[in-house]
């Protein structure tokens, strides 16, 4: 299959992260594609986790441009900055849920300030914790929940308002194995939907799935792409 510049969802050009004199990453050029699940992967400290800021604003490049589904991030104005976020789903290795509101409170959140329809809000909540097998754990809090059950409910949260890209931070690096497997294969059941996938993570153990691209950083640096598993790649 020949992809083309309609079938991309990302685009970056040339860009260039620096904090100081130190450079994150260093003349990036890539594509992501509609609905492709990508591992971008590398040893600690190579720029995943800055990737994956970039492309929502969670940290301005330094040079270089990036496109998300046509909006060129450069010329987003703050106000601009909500409706861009609106876009992705995010799940991050460490969670991030509100340890005092319940498992529901904490998805309703998010269809909340997408300006969701309050009725709708219940049946929505009910349905990606049904997906992710945790409807029975929805007046739970997130202390009383083990690390995986966690994170479920995270994969949940980050595609509750159906974004078209998901973006996944190490979402396995605190789980066992066996959590590490599920996680992914509610991945799987989101791309299946429709979604963007992109995965940043270290654990080689997570880059053996069909269907899936890789891509290397090294030193902030794209050092390959492995598009063996793809015939999607470009």
């Amino acid at each position: 299959m020949t992809e083309t510049t309609s079938d991309t969802i990302i685009r970056m050009f040339h860009v260039h992260k620096r904090y100081g004199a130190k450079s994150a990453l260093k003349d990036l050029t890539l594509d992501i594609f509609k609905n492709e699940f990508l591992f971008v992967t590398g040893r600690s400290g190579a720029g995943k986790t800055t990737l994956l800021k970039l492309l929502y604003l969670g940290e301005p490049v330094s040079e270089g441009q990036i496109l998300v589904d046509g909006l060129n991030l450069s010329r987003i104005e703050r106000k601009g900055i909500p409706a861009l976020r609106r876009l992705f789903g995010i799940i991050f290795q460490d969670y991030k849920l509100i340890p005092t509101k319940t498992v529901y409170e904490n998805i309703a959140l998010v269809l909340e300030a997408a300006g969701r329809k309050p009725s709708m809000i219940p049946k929505k909540v009910k349905s990606v914790l049904r997906t992710v097998g945790m409807e029975d754990r929805a007046n739970a809090y997130p202390p009383m929940l083990s690390g995986g059950e966690q994170q479920r409910v995270a994969v949940a949260r980050a595609a509750a308002g159906d974004p078209k890209i998901i973006l996944a931070d190490e979402p396995t690096g605190s789980l066992d194995e066996e959590a590490a497997g599920v996680i992914l294969s509610y991945l799987d059941t989101f791309h299946a939907r429709g979604a963007t996938v992109i995965v940043a993570t270290h654990d080689k153990s997570l880059l053996r799935r069909p269907n899936a691209r890789i891509i290397q950083l090294r030193d902030g640096q794209q050092w390959s792409s492995d598009s063996s598993q793809s015939g999607d790649a470009p």
